[in-house]
């Protein structure tokens, strides 16, 4: 069995580090994505703790609502 030729070896370590570059690349994007997805998430949480308090500060907590408040309003 022969040795492969150098200019192969080097032919082959550059694709090498080409693909292993583009994967790189894909892996910051994809955490990048996750970040901001996170981020969006927690804004998320955030207005809806903050609907509940309004919702429970003014007194309606879905159980005591009146059946004409839901009317439209040219009843």
């Amino acid at each position: 069995m022969e040795n492969p030729p150098h200019d192969l070896i080097a032919e082959r370590v550059t694709e090498l580090e080409i693909k292993s570059s583009y994967a790189e690349d894909l892996l910051d994007q994809l955490n990048m994505t996750i970040y901001r997805q996170q981020q969006q998430i927690d804004r998320l949480i955030l207005q809806v703790t903050q609907l509940k308090e309004q919702m429970q500060s003014s007194g309606q907590d879905g159980a005591a609502r009146n059946p004409r408040d839901e009317l439209p309003p040219h009843y």
